[in-house]
């Protein structure tokens, strides 16, 4: 058995050049069959060739392709085996939905899923997670020291031999984590590349948070998630940033089955990374937020909270300043990575602050940037 770290390299290049070939491959069966988006339907986009849509399921093909090299360079125990497992099948059942949505976006299938099938088809996934052995089972006390568990409460069932114990609080918690997670990634996709780069960024966020605990914390629960966490960031890494790249230049779209799938990964990998959940948060809460700000904009002009717009999301509000969407996205990038940095060196309770100091960044950025921008204006006129 190779050793742990270069095991975790050896199929890192693997995954680069596994997830390479299978975007070409994917990108020509879907140009092949006609499984392209509709540019013209969209204004700033109209002037360019339609290019492969959906390509988000490269994700899973991945992971599935690469799941046999997972357990042959690292020894996981039969919890971490029946965790990839249940990732995978509901990973496999996050895309399959989702492409479906895409089908019907291109026009390709004659019918739709409806929001309200969609959430409850992410419920349904959180509920599946919560009673499964990945759940949100404790949180840190952001009022003292230790932490607080939340399977108090619970019940066991029996369908024959087999028994199955549910912790309410755990699985409620855990349901809500994925609902969250899910639309607030997906609210992020309103520039070329921004979902996917953004998920690149909690990723490697993700990815220092578990080598950490590698590092310094040698119980064995900790290890063991740990290499875990890792081995699958070696795989989910390389994907999306040629999912991302893909994205940008507009040679192939992710769709929402690589959205969605992003946004299990990331909901998935936050709990099992030790339940590092105030981690994960910093680093989403960039989205987190908008998408309650959002909602709450829409709530208050008398509109549809669930009804998309160009107005409230903050990488529009950005652009109506006046930059571009480039410079929007690596702004986003830059303030998602930079505070997620600083939350992985910090207690429970500077999490805590650099989360409502981002809340204040987000939900007022463009409010203060416009007052900057008018003194700016003042001043220069006065010389």
């Amino acid at each position: 058995m190779i050793s742990f770290f270069p095991a975790l390299f050896l199929l890192f290049l693997i995954a680069i050049a596994t997830s390479y070939c299978v975007t070409i491959v994917i990108r020509k069966i879907f140009f092949s069959i006609g499984i392209l988006d509709r540019p013209h339907l969209y204004p700033v986009e109209g002037d360019r060739p339609p290019a492969p849509y959906s390509l988000g399921v490269i994700l899973w093909v991945t992971l599935v392709i690469l799941s046999p090299l997972l357990f042959f360079l690292f020894d996981f125990n039969d919890v971490l085996t029946r965790r990839f497992i249940i990732f995978l099948a509901l990973g496999g059942l996050v895309t399959a939905i989702s492409f479906l949505d895409d089908m019907d976006t291109i026009g390709k299938i004659g019918f739709s899923i409806p929001p309200w099938v969609r959430l409850l088809f992410q419920i349904a996934i959180g509920a599946v997670v919560g009673i499964t052995s990945i759940k949100i089972s404790y949180l840190s006390n952001i009022f003292g020291e230790g932490i607080i568990f939340l399977d108090q409460y619970f019940s066991t069932f029996h369908i024959g031999d087999i028994g199955i114990t549910v912790y309410y609080i755990p699985v409620l918690v855990t349901i809500f984590w994925y609902v969250l997670v899910m639309n607030a990634l997906n609210w992020s996709d309103g520039i070329p590349g921004l979902t996917g780069g953004f998920s690149l960024v909690s990723f490697l966020i993700l990815m220092g948070l578990a080598l950490k605990l590698y590092l310094l914390d040698a119980t064995l629960p900790s290890q063991e998630n740990s290499r875990f966490v890792l081995a699958l960031l070696m795989i989910l890494i390389p994907t999306t940033f040629f999912l991302t790249r893909q994205d940008i230049h507009r040679t192939g779209l992710m769709g929402d089955s690589g959205t969605m799938m992003l946004a299990f990964s990331l909901a998935t990998l936050s709990i099992i990374a030790w339940g590092k959940i105030a981690t994960a948060i910093a680093v989403l809460w960039i989205y987190l937020i908008d998408l309650f700000y959002v909602v709450s904009m829409r709530i208050l002009s008398g509109k549809n909270p669930m009804k998309g717009d160009r107005t409230h999301h903050l990488h529009y509000r950005l652009m109506e300043l006046g930059l571009s969407p480039s410079v929007t996205r690596n702004f986003i990038f830059a303030l998602s990575f930079l505070f997620g940095v600083s939350a992985i060196f910090l207690d429970t309770n500077g999490k805590i602050i650099l989360i409502l100091m981002l809340g204040v960044i987000v939900v007022f950025l463009t409010k203060i940037l416009t007052l900057m921008e008018k003194a700016w204006w003042r001043k220069s006129k006065q010389r």
